[in-house]
Formats: structure tokens, sequence, C-alpha cells
């Protein structure tokens, strides 16, 4: 009987059927690929041969031999989805692949990874060779869009650790990586236009221990940069996998790293400092033409390096109090014709200005901007995507001007947010999410569509997919990066790749969706526990035990912040109520520690 789970593959597939028998292939696999699909063929020709003793052996298409294994292009599939057989498949082959285009063959391979068990993650190995059950699957990704932002900005990692979580996305059908590159604790872009973004933006001289709150600095330099070099071979690393790396400059807001080195770009005089706690920063960049110039060449060198058709240029959490000061940025926006209710200019108006401005030079040069839903404003050029992070109204408004969306809301994707409530959770900050939770996501529930009919009509976006957030203010290796994301992310990906099980919408079986205590979501743990945690093992990941931290894993004695989400819920509703609102901030927000509406201990989106 079909039964999509029956295989233990996560994400689990649109439909799969478990067949009598398994299929051992041979020390020596022929293999066949069309050009087309070559990329795919040649990395799990890589992992097979890196984990097991066998030799792949690839054959020039249009040969006469009999092969093991192909990989065959079929229009007839769904774009991004794929056909497996394993035993019994036409034309003699062990194994054949039907894709009609790369990304599904990208999905096939690492479908066949997980069949092999998790002795595939292992980088040797004593099998001859991998034993594959018999089955046939039929899959496709639910949504375009399956993201996961990594922030290096906060905490650098090391360019291994950045191709390791690229891997691993990659291992969940993920396909998009975010790159949160520069932001108010370090620049991590190199420019060559620009020498002191790296000379002086890519390290602090300290980072605080938990909240900003304690006000305690470990009285250590952070610092690191990736050179050209290393993210032209990120790029390409992730490129051969499936998977593209969207880069994420932010501004205006979240700058003093650049603010330190190029001070005279700011909205306040005097020197600045890369920051060395977390928070909302009102130390942010002036909006003007020579600010706009400055990043427009540096996004050009941006554009020279990733290959992505989308680059990300923040917009979140743009404090205009400094603006509100200058006198010349008041007259300024009054001559762009925003002005408010009594005639002053708004220069509230100029954070959409300075956002149009770039997202045009990116179109001009074959780009499309990314911007976090604070940048929605009616300057923004329409082809720029939205990211929402406050909630889901933003989302909708996006849809209803015309953009494209993804969706990422605090609430439930932001995963450097507590797994747990005990007491051992390391720097509890943020909402309680556990890995029910995050399989429970929807990215635009029904409930919440019912109420905006508009978002039906013609002239409205799209909505691209999802994307999970791995803030990291308090993940400061790969080994805490490593707890933050799995295996929530892992569940992540069921909710982005898999068909939908919305409650809300119903099926024909009486599921009630995935929520939380509901049948599928006790079968994505068990599936999750008996076949998946496994892999992860073999892959050396050092996930969250789903009972709880091992003793090593716990930060005693490190204060965190925990937020309730049934409180802020109430209070916010759809639209949330993160980020920087104009008059919320409170008397110290010009100085250090400056954010405390942010999810992530002051950080939010940026």
């Amino acid at each position: 009987m079909s039964d999509p789970r029956t295989l233990g593959l996560l994400p689990a597939p649109a439909d799969a059927t478990r067949l009598d028998g398994d299929v051992t292939l041979p020390a020596r696999v022929l293999l066949r690929a069309e050009p087309a699909l070559a990329p795919a063929a040649r990395w799990w020709r890589r992992v097979v041969e890196e984990s097991s003793q066998a030799e792949v052996v690839p054959l020039a298409p249009g040969t006469p031999e009999a092969v093991d294994v192909t990989f065959g292009l079929d229009p007839d599939v769904a774009a991004g989805g794929y056909r497996l057989t394993v035993g019994g498949a036409d034309g003699g082959a062990a194994v054949a692949v039907a894709a009609a285009d790369l990304a599904g063959a990208f999905a096939a391979a690492q479908t066949l990874r997980q069949l092999a068990g998790p002795s595939a993650y292992r980088r040797a190995g004593s099998a001859p060779a991998p034993t594959l059950p018999c089955c046939r699957i039929a899959d496709a990704p639910r949504f375009e869009w399956r993201g996961v932002l990594l922030d290096v900005a906060r905490h650098f990692l090391p360019k291994a650790d950045v191709l390791r979580f690229v891997d691993l996305a990659a291992a969940h059908h993920l396909n998009v990586v975010q790159l949160h590159l520069v932001d108010d604790q370090g620049w991590r872009f190199e420019s060559r236009r620009f020498p002191r973004l790296t000379e002086v933006g890519s390290w602090r001289e300290e980072s605080t221990v938990g909240t900003w709150r304690t006000g305690h600095g470990d009285g250590r330099p952070h610092g690191g940069f990736y050179t050209q070099d290393d993210l032209r071979e990120i790029d390409a690393y992730a490129r051969e996998r499936g998977v593209m790396v969207v880069p994420e400059i932010d501004v205006p807001g979240h700058a003093e790293a650049a603010l330190a080195a190029y001070p005279h770009l700011a909205s306040r005089p005097g020197p600045h400092e890369v920051r060395t706690t977390w928070g909302i920063s009102t130390d942010v960049l002036a909006p003007t033409d020579e600010a706009v110039d400055f990043f427009a060449e540096l996004l050009d060198e941006v554009c020279e390096v990733f290959d992505a058709p989308f680059v990300a240029i923040g917009g979140d959490e743009v404090p205009t109090t400094a603006w509100r000061e200058r006198v010349d940025l008041v007259e300024r926006a009054a001559r762009l014709g925003y002005r408010t209710a009594d005639g002053e200019g708004d220069v509230a108006r100029l954070h959409g200005w300075f956002l149009a401005r770039l997202a045009e030079h990116l179109h001009d040069r074959g780009r499309r901007a990314v911007v976090w839903d604070e940048g929605l404003c009616p300057d923004l050029p329409r082809d720029t995507v939205v990211t929402c992070w406050r909630g889901w109204a933003v989302a909708a408004d996006a849809l209803a001007a015309g953009h494209d969306v993804v969706l990422a809301p605090e609430q439930v994707t932001y995963l450097d947010h507590r797994a747990g409530d005990g007491p051992d959770e390391p720097i509890p900050v943020g909402f309680l999410r556990t890995v029910e939770d995050v399989y429970g996501f929807e990215p635009l529930p029904a409930a919440f569509r019912a109420e905006r009919p508009d978002l039906e009509g013609a002239d409205a976006g799209r909505v691209l997919g999802g994307q999970a957030q791995v803030w990291a203010e308090h993940l400061d290796s790969v080994r805490r990066v490593d707890y933050a994301a799995y295996p929530r992310l892992a569940a992540f990906a069921e909710a982005v790749w898999s068909p939908s099980r919305d409650g809300d919408r119903g099926r024909a079986d009486g599921e009630q969706g995935r929520a939380p205590g509901g049948p599928a979501s006790a079968e994505f743990l068990e599936r999750l526990r008996t076949h998946h945690l496994p892999r992860l093992d073999a892959a050396g990941v050092e996930y969250r035990p789903l009972d709880g931290p091992l003793p090593w894993q716990r930060r005693p004695g490190v204060a965190g912040h925990p937020r309730d989400l049934a409180a802020e819920l109430a209070a916010g509703g759809w639209a949330g109520v993160g980020g920087w609102v104009e008059g919320r901030e409170g008397p110290e927000a010009s100085v250090a520690p400056a954010g405390r509406t942010s999810p992530t201990d002051g950080a939010a989106a940026g």
C-alpha cells in the first residue's frame, strides 16, 4: 500500500510504495546521466564512493552498455520533483531517476542517500556497496523557496563550517541559504573597493555573554571575514548541491560595523565602534546620495561574487531617531515630497527611499532585491521580494501590493529561540518553539487567508515559500549552531517540502494537520527518532536531543530573556509585535543596549 512515510524518509515524499526485497549495488556501479542532470549524478557518485568501497563509473549518454543507475530527463515530472524506482526499473537498471530539471535530480540524489541508511552519511565505510530498499517514489516540493538563514555576522564561522551547513541544508531538500554577512557586530564580506570594511569592521573588542541586560562582556576580541575567493567557493559548493546562496548586506540599520570603518556615512558625527553587545542600535546610515552611491558600488562587488538572481539588502529595525535630529534630512524628506500631516519633512519615508534606490540598482544589474518586511513601502520596486518575519499581516499587505513574499515569522521559524522550557536550556531567549511547533509551520494559514480575500486577485504577488532563521548572537561555535538548528530544521524542511496537512483545510482521512499532539506530528517524531536522528549522528551533527540538552550542551549561569508567545500573540495577533516601532524605544535607545522588543534578545530580522 502506498504511504509516503513508510520508507522513513525526511522530508516525507508526496507518494511512496515499499516493494518486496532490497537491491545491493555491485562493487562497480555503472551510471548513466543525461548531461542536464550530470551535476546531481556526479554529487551522488561522490558520496557513494566516499561512504562505501564501491566504485561508480559514469558512462556517456547513448552508450549501449547496460547500467545499474540512470538519471534521465522526463518533462512530465513536476518542476523540482522526481520519480525514483529501485528494483524492476525500466530498461533493466536497478535504480532509475526521472526528473524534468536539475533541481529534481538533486532531490532524488539526496533521497537515494537516505535510502542507503545512516552509513551513507559517513566519510568512509566498510560496506562494499550500498543496499537500497525496493520502492517507487513520486515526489515534488510544496514551495519553490525552502530557505534557511545563517548569521555569520554576530559570530563568525570558519569557511569549512559554512560548507558543512550547506551540506546539511541540502540533505533536507532545502534549496536557499541566506548568508547574513554584515551587521552592527561585524562585517564579513571582503570589499576590494572599500578595504576598511574588513580592516576595521570585521572584528570587535569583545562579545556580550547572554542577554545584554547582564552587561557582561567576555573580554575576548572576536572577528573574521571571508575573502571574495572564499565566497565564490561557498557559492559554487552550494550550487553543486542544488542550493542557492543569497547574500545579505543589511542597510540602512544594523550598520555600526560599516560606520566604524567609514564614519562619514553615519547619521551622527564622531567616531564609531563595532558593536560589542546585542540589540537595536539607533546609530544608522544617513539616507544620503553619498551613502546610496557607496552601497551601490558595494553591491556591484556582491553581484560579481554571487550568481544568485536575488540579493538581500535588509531594511529591518531602522530607528529614525538620529534622522529626526538632523535639519538637513528633515528638509531632504520635504524636498522629496515626504511630508507629515503638519507639512514637515517625514524622515521615516527616507527609509523606503534608500532601499528603493538600491533595489532599482540591483534591478539594473539583473538581480532582484530581497528586503525584510519593514522595507515594504510604496517606493519599493514591485519585483522586490519581501521576507516577512514580524507576523502574517504584513505578508498579506506585501502580497496585495504585488510583491512575492517569503514567510519567516519569528513566532515559528526562529531557531535560535529556546527549544525547551526547562532550567537546563542554554541561554533561553525568545519564544518556546519545540520540534513539534516548527513541524506545524504553515506559511499562510487557511484561517488567515479567509480574512484576506484580496490575496487571490490577479495582481497579487506569490508566496514563494518559507525560511527558517539561525541568528547567532548566542551561537558562538558550530556546536551551538548544530544545537539550535537540529532537529528543528528537519521539521521545518518537511513543512515546506511535503504536501500540506493543514488542519484548516482538512484531509479525507480525518487527520488534523501537523498541529502539535496530532497523529501526523506523532508519526513525524517517531520517524525522526527512528530513522533520521541516526543519519544526523552518522554525519556528526550535535543536535539537541528530543528529551533535552546533554550536560555539555548546557550553559549554567548565562542569562537569557524568554518571551511569552501567548501574551504577544494576544497583543499583536496576525501582525506580531517584534521590531523597532516609533515611540516604543526607551530612554537608553541611543546607547549600547538599544532594543527590548525584538525576538532574539534585541536582534531580530537582521
